[in-house]
């Protein structure tokens, strides 16, 4: 079982994370990690906290020798903004802040952002104390954790993948082999090059209006064996677990397994995967279409599987909405606090890494073992086991 937590406010010194379960022998290292944080930090639209920020995950255990140890993993990441965030995010108390600037208590309530029920809940008076950590800013560690997730499934030949499907009402033509290197180098991280660039343009246009936009992603993890997750508990059903992990993401308003919102209007006849006969051993049970997503009955089906999930345009607004003020009910307009116009393309990563924990979490409840080799051994063995049964048992 792989467990992780993260910790850490948007502005103050930094993000913790924690990963336990990872067995003993996985190679890993800050430079690979690093690689993941990079990727999110790019995607045409991001705000100024990207110019600021330059992240990379310090190991602080777990990890000796470039090999994990089976021991919980422990991360940081600085925040290099706090810088800029002393007074107003000080661990210490502080009597008597100053009502300037930064340090000024959060009264307008944004519609659509934390603020109102965070504050409610946890019975604040100021709107900060609950922005802080709902901020999308936590996904840096979420990245970070992810990593560690997806080494461990490429020691076993799965990868990850993802790319923008949409931004607002401009929708990508998505090739049937998608060139990963086109993807990687797009600013909006969409695999059709003329759709891209009507993106960026309505992404420009957004900015001009001093408002925000969102889209759809897809994540893709290949080469995913048949059988992790289960049927015989609802908890156990990994599409379930799937759903909610990428559901957690900030502003993620809808998750489907594969492609669910295009197939809801036809028949049963049009929507199941045929399974081919097996005539190649080592390659059992394949499929010339994948529209269940790779997951069937709550299990892997041996296919990719494929999530795609929607996001709302963010809660920020640069030309704010109408909204209350906390302390007195009357109307104000919203607080503006600087942020992307799209997180849509770097959502991509983000789902990547939930996605990365949520297979991780899976794979090791199937196989166990305390270090790599015995993993090994039991992924190995099962896989023998797999094929048709009067043949291969």
């Amino acid at each position: 079982m792989i467990r992780w937590f993260t910790a850490g406010e948007s502005h103050g010194p930094g993000l913790m994370i924690i990963v336990e379960g990872i067995p003993a022998g996985l190679s890993v290292s800050e430079d690979y990690i690093g690689v993941h944080l990079g990727r999110r930090q790019k995607g045409y639209g991001r705000g100024g906290r990207m110019l600021i920020e330059q992240d990379h995950a310090r190991i602080m255990s777990g990890v000796r020798h470039g090999k994990t140890l089976g021991s919980p993993i422990g991360m940081t990441i600085e925040n290099k903004d706090w810088a800029n965030w002393l007074e107003a995010m000080a661990i210490e108390y502080v009597e008597n802040p100053s009502q300037e600037g930064r340090n000024q208590r959060v009264t307008r309530i944004r519609p659509g952002h934390a603020d109102l029920p965070g504050t409610m809940k946890y019975g604040f008076d100021d709107v900060r104390n609950s922005l802080e950590r709902a901020s999308a800013r936590e996904t840096a560690a979420r990245v970070a954790a992810g990593a560690v997730a997806m080494r461990l499934l490429e020691e076993f030949g799965i990868t990850m993948r993802s790319h923008v499907i949409s931004i607002g009402a401009i929708s990508a033509s998505i090739p049937d082999v998608i060139d990963w290197d086109v993807v990687e180098e797009s600013p909006v991280r969409c695999a059709d090059p003329e759709a891209a660039g009507l993106m960026m343009a309505e992404i420009d246009a957004t900015k001009e209006a001093g408002d925000t936009i969102g889209g759809t992603v897809e994540v893709i993890a290949e080469n995913v064996p048949i059988g992790l997750g289960s049927h015989v508990h609802w908890d156990r059903k990994l599409d379930g677990l799937l759903a909610q992990a990428l559901m957690s993401i900030n502003a993620v308003k809808a998750v489907s397994v594969g492609p669910g919102w295009e197939i809801i209007n036809q028949r049963g006849s049009q929507v199941q995967d045929v399974i081919e006969p097996v005539t190649d051993p080592d390659h059992p049970w394949q499929r010339k279409t994948n529209r269940a997503g790779g997951l069937e009955g709550g299990m892997t089906d041996g296919m990719p599987v494929v999530a795609r999930f929607a996001i709302k345009p963010i809660a920020t607004l640069r030309n704010p909405l109408p909204s209350v003020d906390l302390d007195t009910g009357e109307p104000v307009q919203a607080h503006f606090e600087r942020s992307d116009v799209c997180q849509v393309p770097p959502a991509g990563v983000i789902g990547e890494a939930m996605m990365a924990l949520v297979l991780a979490d899976a794979f090791m409840e199937k196989f166990g073992g305390d270090s790599i080799p015995e993993t090994r051994r039991n992924y190995e063995g099962y896989i023998k086991t797999v094929g048709p049964r009067r043949v291969y048992q």
